[in-house]
C-alpha cells in the first residue's frame, strides 16, 4: 500500500500541532521541512519519538538546497553540512533527505559536474545508510526541466540516489508527461503533489510559494501526471506540498483533513 504524506509546510501552527493533525487526519507519513524543525527548538530525537507514537513514517527531510555543479570549495561547504542534514536523518528516524537544483550564480551549466558533484553527495548519504533524491525546481539556476534531472541521476548511477517528482515544477512549466512514464518506479525516490491555479506568465516562484492549492482545487492536469506516473509502476510515497498563503491562515485539523480528501478524490477510480 502507497505510503500518504503530507509535508509540515502544508499547515499553520506548531510543530507537534502539525504533526498530530496530520496523524488524525489519516495520513500515515510526513515530510519534515527544515524550517519548521528549527523553528519548533525540539530536538530532532523529540519530534522523531512523537512521529512515531502517532504512527507517522518521517519519509523525507527537506529542503537541501543548491547542491550540484558548484565550485570546488562551495561544494566540500554542501558536502559538510549535508552530513549534518544525514545526522538530523538519523535522529529523526528517516532516511531520505530531498535536495533541490541549484539556484546560485556559482552553479556550472554542466551535467557532467553536477554528475559528480551528486555522485559524491551520493556516497555521503551511503555511507550512513541514507538515501538523496534530486528535485528539478522549476525556476533552477541551469536544471529547471525534469527530464534534464532523469538525465543526470541515470548519469551518476549511484544506488543512493533517485529522482523526485513534484507535479507542480513539472505541470507550471508545461512540460511533456511522455518521458515521465518512462522513468522506472524504483528510481523515483518521492512524488509530491501540488495544483496551482494556471501560471499565464506568472513567475513562477512567487505562485509557488503562495497559491499552490491541494490537488484539484487548481487549473493543472494533475489527472495528466498521475496518469503518466502509474505507467512508471511507482509504489512509494505520495505526498501533499502545498505553500499557500489561504492554508497558513486555516485552522492546522481542517486544512489536513482537507487535504486528506484531495489525495483520496485523486486517488480514488473515476466510475
Amino acid at each position: 500500500m502507497t505510503t500518504e504524506a503530507m509535508a509540515t509546510l502544508c499547515l499553520s501552527g506548531g510543530l507537534m500541532d502539525k504533526l498530530e493533525a496530520i496523524a488524525r487526519a489519516g495520513f500515515d507519513g510526513v515530510e519534515i521541512f527544515v524550517d519548521d524543525l528549527w523553528s519548533s527548538g525540539l530536538s530532532p530525537r523529540a519530534v522523531g519519538d512523537r512521529c512515531r507514537e502517532l504512527g507517522l513514517t518521517v519519509v523525507a527531510l527537506q529542503p537541501f538546497r543548491d547542491v550540484e555543479a558548484l565550485p570546488p570549495e562551495l561544494h566540500r561547504k554542501r558536502l559538510d553540512e549535508a552530513k549534518r542534514h544525514f545526522d538530523t536523518l538519523a535522529e529523526l528516524g528517516g532516511d531520505f533527505l530531498l535536495a533541490c537544483s541549484n539556484t546560485r550564480e556559482e552553479a556550472a551549466h554542466d551535467h557532467g559536474r553536477a554528475a559528480e558533484t551528486l555522485h559524491e553527495l551520493a556516497e555521503v548519504a551511503a555511507a550512513g545508510e541514507m538515501r538523496i533524491g534530486f528535485e528539478a525546481l522549476a525556476w533552477g539556476r541551469h536544471l529547471f526541466d525534469y527530464r534534464d534531472a532523469w538525465k543526470i541521476v541515470r548519469q551518476t548511477d549511484h544506488p543512493a540516489l533517485s529522482i523526485v517528482l513534484d507535479s507542480y515544477h513539472i505541470l507550471a512549466r508545461e512540460l511533456e508527461l511522455e518521458t515521465l512514464g518512462t522513468i522506472p518506479g524504483d528510481r523515483i525516490g518521492l512524488v509530491q503533489l501540488a495544483d496551482s491555479p494556471w501560471p499565464r506568465g506568472q513567475d513562477l516562484q512567487a505562485l509557488s510559494r503562495h497559491r499552490r492549492a491541494f490537488p484539484g482545487d487548481g487549473e493543472l492536469p494533475i489527472g495528466a501526471f498521475m496518469t503518466a506516473l502509474e505507467r512508471t509502476g511507482y509504489s512509494g510515497p505520495l505526498s501533499l506540498e502545498i505553500f499557500s498563503d489561504r492554508l497558513d491562515v486555516m485552522p492546522t485539523g481542517m486544512a489536513a483533513l482537507q487535504g486528506k480528501q484531495a489525495l483520496e478524490s485523486l486517488r480514488s477510480p473515476k466510475g
